[in-house]
């Protein structure tokens, strides 16, 4: 798709959601979006494809559940049993079904960056990241830790992606809601890449030393 194209598709969907959302909703999508966008050019993904997936990623939020449930039955995404006892998290799911469905988008990579925004996964693709981060630091939020998650955001996506994930299960544990699987496999998964990535700089610093006692 060229540029123009891209431009064009940005513009009729904006239409759209300025149409479909309520004024905060959309205000916060776009943040999300532009958030998403600027997240892409630090990290290495599609700064197109990002903004897209950002804006759209709370398309169908203000649905009712039962519109939400039948999106999300007829969409292309598999649906554990703990994401269908827990309403919140539908809306992500059925933004992913909406998109394919009634937008005719194909990616994969947009999808899924919409449909995992609410609970994430491990090794998520760096789109994936890259918006369910966005969401946590939009323009919008003023929760107490979001600047620190901004900070970390532009420093180390990773560990921004660690504590966002402990942020959620922690949230989740005190509201006493059911803990999806795949949030649990994510803040596993980001931990022990932290801790591969501390070890092997332990061992690179270990071998320069020996280096150095060798020559």
């Amino acid at each position: 798709m060229s540029k123009a194209s891209q431009n064009e598709e940005v513009r009729s969907i904006t239409v759209l959601l300025k149409a479909r959302l309520s004024k905060k909703r959309f205000t916060h999508s776009v943040n999300v979006a532009r958030a998403a966008f600027a997240l892409a050019e630090r990290w290495g993904a599609d700064p197109q494809k990002a903004y897209l997936a950002g804006l759209l990623h709370d398309c169908c939020k203000e649905l009712p559940f039962p519109e939400q449930e039948e999106l999300m039955r007829g969409g292309p995404f598999v649906v554990s049993d703990v994401e269908w006892r827990c309403k919140p998290v539908w809306h992500g799911i059925a933004a992913a079904s909406f998109m394919h469905a009634e937008l005719g988008i194909s990616d994969m990579e947009i999808l899924g960056a919409a449909r995992w925004h609410t609970v994430g996964r491990a090794n998520m693709t760096r789109l994936e990241e890259i918006v369910y981060m966005a969401d946590l630091i939009s323009a919008d939020r003023t929760y107490r830790d979001v600047d620190r998650f901004r900070k970390m955001a532009q420093n180390d996506l990773d560990k921004a992606l660690l504590c966002a994930f402990e942020y959620a299960v922690e949230s989740v544990l005190k509201k006493e809601t059911p803990l999806p699987v795949s949030t649990v496999e994510a803040y596993n998964f980001y931990l022990a890449k932290i801790a591969r990535r501390s070890e092997e700089k332990s061992e690179g610093k270990t071998k320069t030393a020996e280096r150095r006692k060798n020559t």
